[in-house]
């Protein structure tokens, strides 16, 4: 099992930024992918980035790309979103998901609202 606790979402501005963090507790030893997601009302839940827990690659959402960027803290089993430029379409439940062989772990989400 792998608990995941993500903070750092909020309200702000069109073109300010956010840091989301997602902390992941239990299985990490055998952690293989984290990765963040998000969920606009009404829409499905649609990929945004990922980071190869091993080998520190990363891949981004072409929406994201450019303007966001997904980092870890080994140390501390920590990753990280920095969302910059944002505007009203980044509003959405932003969720952490790690995954461990062929299971992923979902955290509870974390609301970011992007005014105009």
């Amino acid at each position: 099992q792998v608990q995941l606790v993500e903070s750092g979402g909020g309200l702000v501005q069109a073109g300010g930024s956010l840091r989301l963090s997602c902390a992941a507790s239990g299985r990490t030893l055998s952690l293989f992918l984290m990765g963040w997601f998000r969920q606009a009302p009404g829409k499905e839940r649609e990929f945004v980035a990922t980071l190869n827990w091993s080998g520190g690659a990363t891949t981004y959402a072409d929406s994201t790309k450019g303007r966001f960027t997904i980092s870890r803290d080994n140390a501390k089993n920590t990753v990280y979103l920095q969302m910059n430029s944002l505007q009203p379409e980044d509003t959405a439940v932003y969720y952490c998901a790690a995954r461990v062989r062929l299971t992923t772990y979902w955290g509870q989400g974390t609301q970011v609202t992007v005014s105009s």
